[in-house]
């Protein structure tokens, strides 16, 4: 019966395709793009579909499977926080002989922590606002049609930001570019200002015509404002400490400003959980600090790897450095050097989970783990329970492997208040914004010192932070000449709150500080954590360890391990075979085009020029 059922609904089927050919088969796609005019572009359901093709390139989150590009822990290995075991990785040093892709998923820059020299998503959007323009309009409202406008802007002016902050001059297309107009496709490259004040007017445009609402955890205002405050905090700063145009450094910043507020403002968002559970948590639905995240989910095979990274069990070759280490606020809210604390200067683990800011605990193993090469070993995106998983535990494949399915925080709170103070104290120093006062830090960096603590961190006995007060700024030995006091700890903030996340190296260059990456200006770039080895990390004294361990004392002296003076191994623990990466140049602030592209233009009779110093 079940047999004739079935050969009864084929043959009814096939009777209907036969009887109905010509209106089944000029039915639109339900699941895939139709180009045209009355295929595609009907509505906002269609116009919805085309701009979920973008998140996955924006809003990546934690990535997918091993695919590192874009993500934390380990895509944005690349700074002055983290040191290799062995030589450390290099700038460019030659022009490559190319740099373009036209695939939508080409490869990123893991040195410049940006794209190559591809415009496909440029295109796309494109694409998407002149389809909205000349199909889509008339079946949308003036409100649908101002929201969809505003999310294809978005999209534009994010994917040129990131152009822009990896080569700096970029070609800017106005419109989509003709198949056979090649005075457009092969134009030569724009200044970066011209490029950014269209991303400027775009995201104008975006503030004003978003909608505040489009659905859980879809793009909407609040999320466009916060990336905004990032792109554009990146670009007035680099303006303004890479000394070029200062009137476009101050709109920029105040764009920057603006766009936080936005999100400030809104009331939606609040730090109501702690810092560790933004990061290792399976579901951040109802997290208040959450502005956008990705959801995976092992049913329908939406996993990502990197939790299984900082499972204890994986090796880190790439390990936090005491230079790093030194960054973290003592939880008297000064730095170790002027700290009144006992144990300020102890750099043991163990102290320093108390002494430190309980970001430092919620970011590292508070036990030597010696699969670190500085046997510093991060576990910010780990739960927990999910710390040295056996494969009995039920929830092994939640962080092991690639079937991770911890919820990935795209954008949050935290960020934007950060975003905001700096743009606030950069608009102080040096273009008559008002001065910083105890409130706005209140709003900012003291209300993410004030985060709940969880359970485990409390048990530890790792307390909150002491508020920063504007009439009481520690004088940090370690601050550059050319940095205020304030602005020095608006900075050291942003490294704690963002280790192992995109934000360090990206920082180095709009501050121009990439002379951070020489190594050879201190040697707490080459050192990891205080360890008495013989006790805490015996394995490191056997007879293969003769003249490869090596500790340096606090006074600078290196103690090699000769086989017989385990006594004296006593100190912070050299890492193995570190050495300085080449010479640090500022042409490396921007990439070179490839050869390729530069012969490519010069065959069909145009220029493209070569990035400044390469």
């Amino acid at each position: 019966m079940k047999i004739k059922t079935k050969f009864l609904y084929i043959l009814l089927g096939s009777s209907m395709v036969l009887s109905s050919c010509n209106s089944l088969l000029d039915r639109p796609s339900l699941d895939q793009i139709t180009d045209g005019s009355g295929l595609y572009w009907r509505d906002e359901n269609d116009l919805r579909l085309f701009a979920n093709g973008f998140y996955t390139q924006y809003f990546n989150g934690y990535n997918s499977s091993f695919t590192t590009d874009y993500t934390p822990v380990r895509g944005y290995t690349f700074s002055d926080d983290l040191t290799f075991s062995g030589q450390q990785a290099n700038f460019e040093n030659a022009i490559p002989d190319t740099r373009s892709s036209t695939s939508e998923v080409a490869a990123w820059l893991d040195t410049y922590a940006g794209p190559t020299w591809n415009y496909s998503w440029v295109r796309k959007s494109n694409i998407f606002l002149n389809r909205i323009e000349t199909i889509a309009k008339p079946n949308l409202t003036t409100a649908q049609y101002n929201h969809w406008t505003a999310v294809a802007k978005f999209f534009k002016a994010f994917e040129y930001s990131r152009l822009v902050s990896v080569f700096g001059d970029v070609p800017y297309f106005e419109s989509e570019v003709s198949a056979s107009d090649f005075d457009t496709q092969y134009k030569d490259r724009d200044n970066r200002g011209v490029v950014m004040d269209h991303v400027y007017d775009d995201f104008v445009y975006v503030l004003q015509n978003m909608k505040a609402d489009d659905g859980a955890n879809v793009l909407n205002k609040y999320i466009a404002a916060s990336f905004i405050s990032r792109l554009m905090l990146f670009e007035g700063s680099w303006q303004k400490y890479h000394g070029l145009d200062q009137v476009r450094a101050k709109k920029y910043l105040e764009l920057a400003q603006s766009a936080a507020e936005v999100v400030m403002s809104s009331g939606k968002y609040s730090f109501t959980a702690d810092f560790k559970s933004l990061f290792s948590s399976q579901d951040l639905a109802t997290n208040k600090e959450v502005i956008m995240y990705r959801k995976y989910d092992a049913s329908v095979s939406v996993l990502h790897a990197i939790g299984s990274y900082q499972n204890g069990i994986e090796a880190q070759a790439t390990a936090p450095n005491l230079k790093l280490i030194k960054e973290f606020i003592c939880i008297d809210g000064k730095p170790y050097s002027s700290s009144s604390l006992a144990s300020a200067a102890d750099f043991s683990l163990s102290k320093l989970a108390t002494s430190r800011d309980p970001r430092f605990e919620a970011s590292f193993d508070t036990d030597l783990n010696s699969k670190a090469s500085t046997f510093v070993y991060g576990t910010k995106y780990v739960a927990r329970n999910g710390y040295k998983i056996t494969s009995a535990n039920p929830d092994y494949s939640k962080w092991n492997s690639n079937t991770n399915t911890s919820d990935a925080p795209v954008i949050r709170y935290g960020e934007v208040v950060l975003n905001w103070i700096e743009a606030k104290q950069i608009l102080a120093e040096n273009f008559g914004g008002g001065a910083v006062t105890q409130t706005d830090l209140d709003k900012s960096i003291n209300a993410v010192r004030n985060r709940p603590l969880d359970e485990a961190a409390i048990a530890k006995g790792v307390t909150k932070t002491a508020p920063l007060q504007i009439g009481s700024i520690a004088n940090d030995p370690a601050r550059d000449a050319d940095v205020t006091p304030l602005m020095w700890e608006i900075r050291r903030e942003r490294r704690m709150e963002f280790v192992f996340e995109y934000s360090r190296l990206l920082d180095l260059k709009r501050w121009k500080k990439l002379g951070y990456m020489d190594f050879s200006k201190s040697t707490d770039y080459f050192t990891g954590i205080w360890v008495d080895v013989a006790k805490q990390a015996p394995d490191f004294l056997k007879s293969n360890y003769v003249g490869v361990t090596k500790v340096r004392k606090a006074d600078g002296t290196v103690v090699t391990y000769n086989g017989s003076n385990a006594a004296d191994m006593v100190g912070f623990i050299v890492v193995q075979n570190a050495a300085n990466r080449n010479a640090v140049d500022d042409k490396f602030y921007l990439a070179p085009v490839g050869k390729a592209q530069i012969v490519d233009y010069e065959q069909r009779g145009y220029k493209l020029t070569q990035t400044k110093g390469w």
